[in-house]
């Protein structure tokens, strides 16, 4: 039995509308909520399900699922709204989210790390609700990963392969499981199962959205292959994350992070720790109101993260790739210092207020307003005012320029225009 579109269920409180998804064992529709006029997804057995001679043991799989789900209110897990029951076929009735799942964001192009993060960091406060209920998720992927349209937050669905666990007891579990995500232990059907089941796979699937490329299978990798580093597949990703996927992802369970919580601290100790060394010499630089030099240490600071030291200039991807978590430090501390006469925002409001447009005339005047245009003149990094008294937004500098090539073409003017519009454009999308 599959539903058609316009076709009446539970006594016309629910109009069908398209089937959204067909998966191994259930079918997804959107509906429309007559009573309340809102839409849903309404998720039951499909076809293939409902010929099967076991299928009522897989409706009594699918209504554990439901309750299960629906005992858990958490703003991070798709919400129950309803589990009722249409002739013979149970059905789960679901809010609907309409801003698409990550695993169709990442196809298009790889996610920036401070976002990929975000998401991971709500899933991974979802997994640690339900690990606390004594659940074990058992299927996270990216495409398990829905947005809602309205705030862009994460969204954990499909509790389907979701069974009860001890933590470190041996218990048998279906090997069921999606490949590349699940890791060693989900390929037995009798092991020892705990949290750090879900961590290996929230660490793929952090994988995954930062490098648009799937890890290899656990499997293969028991069998010899090795984990190609995510950093190998994104030069830009920091060796925070990079080493903190390798960890999510370690093959034998107990040299895992044990828990989601453990895994997501080791982050973010480790993030502190970073911020701490990388910023220093800038904010000592600043502290002491050394533009001239925290200028160049500013600059250094974006080749190196753009991994451009060697070019040693920024091009076009390197501008538009730049992390808004870097870009918003980098602007804070410049704002802090200055007593909030420089910093990107406030070269960015100026730039706006001149009408945010990347041609030639816009770039000219900014360059008047931001001093660093003076008769017609594009003004070299010497000859900059490395004083408080500077006009508005007069650091940091976008004009530097490598010796060599670039510089004997004569390109120091037109070059400090076109990278900093890039750069405040970059800073417009981060709401810098």
């Amino acid at each position: 039995m599959i539903w058609k579109p316009n076709e009446k269920i539970q006594g016309g409180k629910y109009v069908i509308e398209e089937v959204m998804g067909v998966g191994g064992f259930g079918v997804t529709y959107r509906a429309k909520n007559i009573l309340s006029d809102e839409s849903v997804a309404i998720k039951t057995a499909n076809d293939l399900i409902q010929t099967k001679p076991n299928f009522h043991k897989q409706q009594e799989k699918f209504v554990q699922e439901a309750f299960r789900l629906a005992k858990c209110g958490h703003a991070h897990i798709v919400e129950v709204k309803d589990v009722c029951k249409e002739a013979e076929l149970w059905c789960m009735v679901m809010e609907y989210l309409s801003g698409g799942n990550l695993e169709e964001y990442t196809i298009k192009t790889y996610l920036p790390e401070d976002k990929a993060l975000l998401h991971i960091r709500q899933i991974g406060s979802a997994l640690t609700y339900i690990h606390q209920q004594g659940l074990l998720h058992r299927d996270v992927k990216p495409s398990n990963v829905m947005l809602r349209t309205d705030t862009a937050e994460a969204v954990l669905i499909d509790f389907g392969l979701a069974r009860e666990f001890i933590d470190g007891k041996t218990q048998t579990h279906t090997n069921a499981r999606t490949e590349c995500y699940a890791p060693i232990e989900q390929y037995q059907i009798r092991a020892k199962r705990g949290a750090y089941t879900d961590v290996y796979a929230l660490a793929a699937t952090l994988y995954f959205l930062i490098t648009g490329v799937q890890p290899i299978p656990a499997q293969f990798r028991w069998q010899g292959a090795k984990l190609i580093p995510p950093k190998k597949h994104n030069s830009h990703l920091s060796d925070r994350i990079n080493q903190g996927i390798i960890q999510g992802m370690i093959l034998e369970p107990e040299k895992r992070p044990q828990s989601i919580q453990e895994w997501l601290q080791i982050i973010s100790v480790t993030e502190r720790q970073e911020k701490e060394q990388k910023y220093e010499r800038l904010i000592e630089l600043l502290k002491a109101r050394e533009w001239n030099q925290a200028d160049e240490e500013t600059y250094d600071l974006i080749l190196k993260v753009s991994s451009r030291v060697k070019e040693g200039w920024l091009d076009y991807p390197a501008t538009q790739n730049l992390a808004c978590q870097f870009l918003q430090t980098l602007d804070r501390l410049w704002l802090d210092y200055s007593e909030g006469r420089f910093g990107f925002s406030v070269q960015r409001k100026i730039w706006q207020e001149l009408g945010g447009k990347i041609d030639y005339s816009t770039e000219c005047i900014l360059g008047e307003r931001l001093g660093w245009r003076v008769d017609h003149n594009w003004l070299a990094h010497k000859d900059l005012d490395f004083s408080l008294d500077a006009p508005e937004g007069h650091f940091p500098w976008n004009g530097h320029l490598p010796q060599g090539e670039l510089k004997e073409l004569g390109l120091i003017g037109s070059y400090s225009r076109w990278w900093s519009c890039l750069i405040l454009s970059r800073c417009t999308e981060c709401n810098i």
